[in-house]
């Protein structure tokens, strides 16, 4: 007699639910060692990094806004002065001036440029694992640029706004987020381990499983012998109890 079922794999969420409350200590142990081991990994193996920012003004061929036309020249403006600020010259010229050890590759993608829109500002932010230098550089940038601009380019060159300031707090990364991030891949390793130990387990436990894997029904049950043996002296030691309080009574 063949039994077969339809349910290749099937999932009782039941018996999962009933699996992840019988190991809820285990999920919040993974979920304690994730989060310190997140919390070492950030603290200790990953570099800080700071960002600083340098503001410049766009002109056109006048000083003043004067006219809407001014405002869109401005602005196509910006967009060419974001390609010359991160070309080659540029860059390079800022490496050789401050002496950096690093190369153009390098600074070019530590820097961030953007144009909020409609206007003829251009935001220089550079992300840097010294506080103090990410200060010098995206200054030294803006100095450059703006130079560089002026000789190059007829018209006035931009104007440097805002100097950029010393962070106090790194960017990055976010200790926070990386403790959730950690806690929370420590709760999800340790339910797939605990799911897949409870598809995976194919003994034969209560008698719903007899009929379920062998397709046999149930006519009898006989008690665990531990369990019968537990009971029989728990019974005689409240009858004792019981023939105890029974001869206090009588006295």
């Amino acid at each position: 007699m063949g039994i077969e079922h339809d349910d290749k794999d099937e999932i009782d969420l039941l018996e999962l639910l009933y699996a992840f409350r019988r190991r809820i200590l285990w999920i919040l142990l993974a979920a304690v060692l994730g989060g310190l081991g997140s919390f070492s990994y950030t603290r200790f193996l990953m570099t800080p990094m700071y960002q600083s920012t340098t503001t410049l003004l766009v002109l056109g061929t006048n000083s003043t806004l004067s006219s809407l036309a001014d405002l869109q020249l401005g602005s196509q403006l910006t967009n060419d002065y974001e390609i010359l600020t991160t070309s080659r010259e540029v860059l390079n010229t800022v490496i050789d001036n401050l002496d950096l050890d690093m190369k153009y590759e390098e600074l070019y993608s530590a820097l961030t440029i953007t144009n909020p829109e409609d206007s003829r500002i251009m935001e220089i932010t550079l992300t840097y694992p010294d506080a103090g230098e990410a200060k010098a550089i995206v200054d030294e940038v803006a100095s450059v640029t703006s130079a560089f601009i002026g000789d190059q380019m007829e018209g006035i060159p931009p104007k440097v706004i805002d100097e950029g300031e010393v962070p106090e707090n790194p960017s990055s990364p976010s200790m926070r987020k990386n403790l959730m991030i950690g806690v929370l891949a420590g709760i999800v390793a340790s339910c797939g381990i605990i799911t897949l130990i409870t598809l995976t387990d194919d003994t034969i436990k209560t008698e719903d499983d007899i009929e379920y894997y062998l397709g046999l029904p149930t006519l009898a049950s006989v008690p665990d012998r531990k369990d019968y043996i537990g009971g029989k002296k728990k019974a005689k030691a409240r009858r004792q109890a019981v023939k105890k309080v029974k001869k206090v009574k009588k006295r």
